[in-house]
């Protein structure tokens, strides 16, 4: 569910009303609500794709750009999205990542990415699975490398 949670996560951070209530009065997004491109159970089971995800985003209000972290992204081009991202409000990154190359438990992962750190060129890993890892800095070549694996 880690690409349904990042998504819910960056819209109810953009303000996208999700047209119907999730708790009583509130209108925040959940990962339930995803009801569109592919069946949750499926998700569930198998995970889910970034070109499935930028598919909820779009049913769900948002723009989504979808960008692979093939051998065509080059380390400086994650290093200028990210730092654009961190300086915008109605810009949001969810990275595909394998945790593995991060030296973590697990296998490939969704997450916000939330900020970048010069000095150190690192990033914010905004962790949407919280009982394992809270929001945590990464070196940037170090994810870079994490979201080619």
């Amino acid at each position: 569910y880690c690409g349904l949670t990042s998504l819910a996560m960056v819209l109810n951070a953009l303000s996208v009303d999700p047209g119907r209530n999730w708790k009583g009065g509130w209108r925040w997004f959940s990962e339930e609500m995803f009801t569109c491109c592919e069946p949750l159970e499926e998700v569930k089971k198998k995970g889910t794709t970034i070109t499935r995800l930028a598919c909820v985003a779009a049913c769900n209000g948002a723009r989504a750009i979808r960008t692979h972290a093939d051998s065509s992204l080059s380390l400086g081009q994650l290093r200028s999205a990210v730092i654009y991202a961190s300086k915008q409000k109605e810009y949001f990154l969810i990275g595909a990542y394998c945790r593995k190359a991060l030296n973590q438990v697990g296998g490939g992962h969704f997450s916000p990415l939330a900020g970048y750190h010069e000095p150190n060129d690192a990033v914010l890993i905004m962790d949407v699975a919280r009982f394992k890892y809270p929001a945590h800095w990464v070196p940037l070549k170090n994810m870079w490398q994490g979201m080619q694996a």
